[in-house]
């Protein structure tokens, strides 16, 4: 539940970040008339990721190998997140308006299509992303897990969009990007080990004798003993990080304060 709610929550603010940043900047150069095309973008993009990661999880872990091939595909998509999001995080803001700034300058009908489209790519891309990594935890987690954990991290993202948009200076997003691109990074190294164990089991692994491999990985799968540990560093390293850097920031703020 933990890891799917981790996936949500990250994604879900990604994406309710961009929505309330094309509505702020909307509003704020009096293009609220372009705000029904952000809705619609919104709605269709949710909609199309909702089916991709409904058919994903009925039809995804009916063998092994497709299980694998899964895994390996949400273990890329985690880690280019997480390069693409530390690397142009701090702009995300500057570059969305921008674009934005194209789109409303077009005529009224072009620039509701160009908006629309947009948030459409914008959102589905963080949609399509989330999609694959849910489904990927299907084979792993149960039903009300999954929905359960999916739901809450989504609407803790949308409870943070809302904050974004009331309190956006205050939010540190540089942080925020920190902490979990280490939970992104122990969770794709999870999804590796994973998709190695079912292309073991599987008998797809060439040069080495798959059924050795399939038994030695066993333990490191996500219900193994190993396994196990790793789940829980999932928690424990990124709360580590945020107390050390907590305890950082705090000791920086007594010695300026003392200098002074």
């Amino acid at each position: 539940m933990y890891s799917i709610f981790i996936i949500t929550f990250r994604e879900g603010i990604e994406a309710f970040l961009i929505v309330a940043i094309c509505a702020a900047f909307l509003k704020q150069t009096g293009n609220q008339h372009l705000l029904n095309a952000v809705r619609y973008g919104v709605i269709v993009a949710t909609a199309l990721c909702a089916i991709l990661g409904v058919f994903l999880v009925e039809y995804g872990g009916f063998t092994p190998m497709w299980e694998g091939y899964l895994a390996m595909i949400a273990a890329f998509l985690v880690i280019s997140c997480t390069v693409h999001m530390l690397r142009h995080g701090k702009k995300m803001k500057q570059e969305i308006t921008e674009k934005l700034k194209d789109a409303s300058a077009k005529t009224v009908k072009n620039a509701s299509i160009a908006v629309f489209l947009f948030v459409l790519l914008m959102i589905g891309r963080e949609g399509v992303e989330a999609a694959m990594m849910v489904a990927s935890l299907a084979s792993q987690n149960s039903g009300f897990g999954l929905l359960s954990g999916a739901i809450f991290g989504i609407l803790c993202a949308a409870g943070m969009g809302a904050a974004w948009i009331r309190y956006g200076n205050r939010v540190n997003l540089t942080r925020f990007f920190q902490v979990t691109a280490i939970f992104m990074v122990l969770f794709s190294i999870q999804l590796i080990i994973y998709a190695f164990h079912e292309f073991s089991e599987a008998a797809a692994l060439p040069f080495v004798n798959n059924e050795f491999w399939h038994i030695a990985t066993e333990p490191y799968g996500p219900q193994g003993q190993y396994g196990q540990w790793l789940s829980y560093g999932l928690v424990l390293i990124p709360t580590l990080f945020l107390f050390v850097v907590w305890l950082k920031d705090k000791t920086l703020s007594h010695s300026l304060i003392n200098a002074r």
